[in-house]
This record gives structure tokens, C-alpha cells and sequence, in this order.
């Protein structure tokens, strides 16, 4: 599962992800929460396009209103037959969700959660794989939103992330996967999905202060002190 997780900043996103059709405005968010408007990219006649997209994914079937169910994660076990994903993914409606980290919560022998920051160490910022899907309300205004894919949990998240049943992490993708999930075909895209290496990854405990989205500064990456 990937709930809420931390962008970069939009200039850094355009540069590191060569993001050339500019439809997107957005400032660093430390504590992005579902439901969101969050900057996606996706192929656009061959380039790569900024977008605002709501986080947690409105089927084109929805007529707009979001479901009931939780849409922010599509599990890749699924991906190609979940009624409110498979429609996107026949249509190759892939896309990244940029971010500096994410957070996954621990919980401990006392059943008491603790907060993770986890980001990439061999990249400043990494793409999430994600797909995207538009609903047309009835007034007739659309409504563009996402999804994240999620995975089994490598090694390191898997400690973290340790409830039952809940060892999941997001798909992480290296800069060689970004062509093939965003432009490849669907076996190239699958291909390009795979748990990220746990030694490429770092975790260190954070605030509880994360636990509500109305909480957003710098300190809420920060590790804890001790």
C-alpha cells in the first residue's frame, strides 16, 4: 500500500523526468494525502506531459463521483482484470506519479504504529507507476484521476510495512523502465515492474505529526532524533 507519500519540487520533476508539455502547476507537498491533487505524467504523441490529476482513481464509468471503495492503489496481482482498472490498462493509460519518499507505518509490539520516511538512494526522486482513467459528470466536465500500483514488499519494507496481510510497496520504477511503462507494450510494461532493490532504499522513523494531512512542512522527513 502507498497512502501518502512527498513530491519534489516542479522544476526538479521537469528537468529529471524530461517533461516537455508543461499542463501541470503544483508546489512541494511533504505530505500528500489521498484525494489530492497530485502531478502525474503520462505520454502525450510521444512526449512526456504534465498533468493535475485526483489521487484515488474515478472509473470512467463512475460518471464522475468517486467510488466508495479505495482507488488510490491497484494491486499488480489485478491490474488487468479489476473492473475499475482494466479499462485503463487496455487502453495503455499509464502513467508516473513523481516523489522525493513516501511513508509506511510499523507497527510494534504494542500494536502502536510508527511513521517511515523511505526514499530512493540512487535517485533524487523516483516515478511511481501509476494509470489514469477520465469521467465525464453529467454537467459534462471531466474528471481526470489515478492510481498507484503496488507490489509485494522487498526485504526492507516488508519489516516496515509489517502488518498482516499488508506487506506491500509501491511500484518504483528505475529511469531505464520510465519508456517502457509510459510507451512500451503491455508484456514490456509489466516487464518494467518489479520490487525495488532494498539495498537502493533507506528508512528512518519520522513524526506522528504525518498522521494528519493538515500537517505539511520539511520536518515531517525529517528522522527522528535518538
Amino acid at each position: 500500500m502507498c497512502g501518502r507519500y512527498s513530491t519534489p519540487q516542479q522544476s526538479e520533476a521537469e528537468r529529471y523526468f524530461a517533461v516537455h508539455l508543461l499542463r501541470w502547476q503544483f508546489e512541494r507537498s511533504y505530505n500528500v494525502a489521498p484525494s489530492q491533487s497530485v502531478p502525474v505524467i503520462r505520454s502525450a504523441g510521444g512526449q512526456r506531459e504534465g498533468v493535475m490529476m485526483r489521487w484515488g482513481l474515478v472509473p470512467f464509468f463512475a460518471k464522475g463521483v468517486p467510488p466508495k471503495y479505495s482507488t488510490i492503489n491497484a494491486r499488480i496481482e489485478t491490474v488487468e482484470t479489476a473492473a475499475s482498472y482494466r479499462g485503463p490498462w487496455k487502453r495503455a493509460q499509464r502513467c508516473l506519479v513523481p516523489a522525493a519518499g513516501f511513508f509506511e507505518w510499523h507497527v510494534d509490539g504494542s500494536g502502536a504504529k510508527q511513521p517511515f520516511y523511505i526514499h530512493a538512494t540512487d535517485q533524487p526522486q523516483f516515478g511511481m507507476a501509476g494509470l489514469w482513467d477520465s469521467s465525464r459528470h453529467e454537467d459534462g466536465s471531466v474528471l481526470e484521476s489515478c492510481t498507484i500500483i503496488t507490489m509485494p514488499a522487498n526485504p526492507l519494507m516488508a519489516e516496515i510495512h509489517n502488518a498482516p496481510g499488508k506487506q506491500r510497496m509501491p511500484a518504483i520504477l528505475p529511469p531505464t523502465a520510465l519508456d517502457a511503462w509510459l510507451g512500451g507494450t503491455p508484456a514490456e510494461a509489466l516487464a518494467a515492474l518489479a520490487p525495488y532493490p532494498a539495498d537502493l532504499m533507506v528508512a528512518w522513523p519520522v513524526r506522528v505529526r504525518v498522521n494528519s494531512p493538515r500537517n505539511n512542512d520539511s520536518t515531517l522527513v525529517e528522522a527522528l532524533a535518538g
